[in-house]
């Protein structure tokens, strides 16, 4: 449970990306509190990660929510266009876009990598999909936000700050913070919330493929940062109940144009992951 049981009962939320990994805890905590919460993704069918739109829309359901599925290819601007017709269509209203879609799969070929063994096609994977796909999903939802006075969540990471993964990670993400300051100020005339969200290391489907060493520990090595146990890691669910917790905040207004990190927001909201825990393993 989100510790806010159906605080959200009415409202309209989309997940980018929601399939699994990130996206779909998101999508089942805004469903536990009570949303209809559209979930987007390219799957359709179950690949070599589990997890399905549809699988995702229906433990929504099962969560206290509604899911409605929309296979969606995010690099389509003109069914991204569609979504959010049909939302106010459907529904006649939107209070939350989380954009988080991303390659995680692709983007996994090139970490710890110099940018010269950066291949120029990895730039603009890591773009279409984590930045331009956020800004095109923005644009289509924005009039039904500002309606509303709705909450825009980008969920980016530490990596926009200090150096994470490689050079064009980096740069991915700090250009999603500042479309989330800019955006910010384009709406500020308004009652739309805009924020980045700064998930730590999360223990998705794709982390999960670790298997355990001989003292059962699974251990993942970032070359060049690091090896970390993901038993300190968080679970999909932990950033989701910091969108629930923004999303319900009466005075959500003061984080608009910044980055927040999901621990840093738990200690001022008092959630916690689903194991009682405040993760700070980024």
């Amino acid at each position: 449970m989100s510790g806010i049981p159906k605080a959200l009962d009415g409202k309209i939320a989309v997940v980018t990306g929601a399939s699994r990994g990130i996206g779909k805890g998101i999508a089942l905590e805004l469903g536990a509190a009570g949303a209809t919460v559209y979930v987007t993704g390219r799957s359709a069918t179950p690949g070599r990660l589990p997890g399905t739109v549809h699988e995702t829309a229906a433990a929504i359901d099962a969560a206290g929510g509604v899911g409605i599925p929309f296979v969606c290819d995010h690099r389509d601007d003109d069914a991204v266009q569609r979504l959010f017709q049909l939302i106010r269509d459907e529904r006649g209203r939107l209070d939350v876009l989380v954009n988080n879609v991303y390659n995680s799969p692709a983007a996994a070929r090139w970490l710890g990598k110099p940018f010269w063994e950066v291949p120029p096609k990895a730039w603009d994977e890591t773009f279409d999909i984590g930045v331009r796909s956020h800004y095109v999903a923005s644009v289509f939802a924005a009039p039904l936000l500002i309606e509303s006075g709705g909450l825009i969540v980008n969920i980016s990471s530490p990596g926009a700050r200090r150096y994470m993964h490689n050079a064009v990670y980096g740069v991915a993400k700090s250009a999603l913070d500042r479309l989330t300051a800019d955006m910010a100020h384009n709406l500020s005339d308004t009652e739309v919330t805009v924020v980045s969200l700064w998930p730590g290391i999360v223990d998705t489907e794709l982390l999960q493929l670790v298997p355990a060493d001989a003292q059962g520990q699974r251990l993942v090595t970032l070359p060049g940062e690091g090896t970390f146990d993901l038993a300190a890691a968080e679970t999909p669910r932990f950033p989701g109940r910091a969108v629930v917790a923004l999303a319900t905040d009466p005075d959500r207004r003061s984080r608009t144009g910044s980055a927040w990190r999901v621990a840093d927001l738990a200690e001022s909201y008092a959630f916690t992951d689903v194991d009682g825990r405040v993760p700070r393993a980024d």
